[in-house]
């Protein structure tokens, strides 16, 4: 009996591993079944963006910190110490003059001239977005401009940089800012000028150089030039008759 007994003991010993490593096997094609079911969900939900796009899309937005603020595009600083931010992009809408601005500020700009038009003023933006390129050509044109009354270069240079900045240093290039005027068939410049000095403000534009704040602002006089702050930033400016460097150093910007 005894010989008899040993090799069933064997037998079940030997099936008990068997079924130990087949249940260890299931197990495991479970937890892989799984982990590949929940992989392919998550790829259905980011259908349309492949890795590269994805990476390529993350590495152009700003650092996260950039975005504490959702008003801080609309409050760039570009003068003539602080040049148009490294890396900035833009996004412009055609006008139907051709004149281009940020596709961003282009709602309020248009809500903005139908109210002027209701008030019977017709205004035109002859000056909105700008590449580096115009604006050199630009300061290029004054600095001859001046040469050609006779001064120096030296002389129309400096002249030229009291009306026109520097390349890198508009906000021209920020797509944020435009030079409003009249049409010159139903209105004219004062009637334009005298309504945005008024009303803009309202509408989240700011007349950017005004005529007591040169020493800060570093521009002449400008009442056609207005720049997108948004209608809050606008609305305490105006109240408290003060530039957009005042309004920032207040800020702590």
């Amino acid at each position: 009996m005894e010989t008899q007994e040993l090799p069933r003991r064997k037998r079940r010993k030997k099936r008990s591993v068997i079924g130990g490593i087949i249940k260890i096997l299931f197990l495991t094609a479970v937890i892989v079944f799984c982990f590949c079911l929940d992989h392919f969900f998550h790829m259905e939900q980011t259908e349309g963006f492949s890795s590269d796009s994805l990476s390529a899309g993350i590495s152009a937005l700003p650092a996260p910190e950039s975005f504490a603020d959702e008003e801080d595009w609309m409050l760039i600083l570009v003068n003539q110490s602080h040049p148009l931010p490294e890396g900035y992009e833009i996004h412009t809408v055609s006008l139907s003059n051709g004149e281009q601005i940020d596709e961003r500020i282009y709602p309020a700009l248009q809500d903005m001239f139908d109210a002027m038009r209701e008030d019977g003023v017709y205004p035109v933006v002859a000056s909105g977005y700008r590449t580096t390129q115009d604006q050199q050509q630009i300061l290029d044109d004054k600095i001859e401009e001046w040469k050609a009354q006779g001064l120096s270069y030296e002389e129309a240079k400096s002249s030229a940089e009291e009306w026109v900045a520097l390349p890198g240093y508009s906000e021209h290039e920020l797509g944020l800012a435009a030079d409003i005027n009249a049409d010159g068939i139903h209105s004219a410049g004062g009637d334009v000028y005298d309504w945005l000095a008024e009303n803009a403000y309202r509408y989240g534009f700011i007349q950017r150089y005004p005529e007591d704040k040169t020493e800060i602002t570093g521009i002449a006089y400008e009442p056609w030039h207005y720049r997108y702050v948004g209608e809050k930033a606008a609305a305490e400016i105006k109240e408290q008759g003060i530039c957009l460097e005042e309004y920032l150093e207040e800020r702590g910007k």
